[in-house]
């Protein structure tokens, strides 16, 4: 699927220099494969598609654990994201 709405390659690159492209998920830190995932779900929340603090750079392998569970993660994810402005 192409999304080229909303500013989606600043959004993607934005999410991804922010996380030192390596992927934030707790325990992993690969560098490898990373892809940009959308904290709550692009379909649910159109206002903030292109926020950069609804994304969050994961490895394939992360991101593939996590979908489908996005609500699970949803805290988690928003925790890291707050983290990273505080510092």
């Amino acid at each position: 699927m192409v999304r080229s709405r909303c500013g989606q390659e600043e959004f993607r690159n934005g999410v991804l220099k922010r996380d030192d492209y390596t992927c934030q998920m707790p325990h992993c830190g690969s560098k490898r494969h990373v892809e940009v995932h959308h904290i709550k779900l692009y379909s649910k929340h159109a206002t903030i598609r292109c926020d950069i603090d609804n994304g969050i750079t994961l490895c394939r392998k992360c991101h593939n654990f996590v979908r489908g569970e996005e609500k699970r993660y949803a805290a988690l994810f928003l925790r890291i994201i707050a983290a990273k402005s505080e510092s």
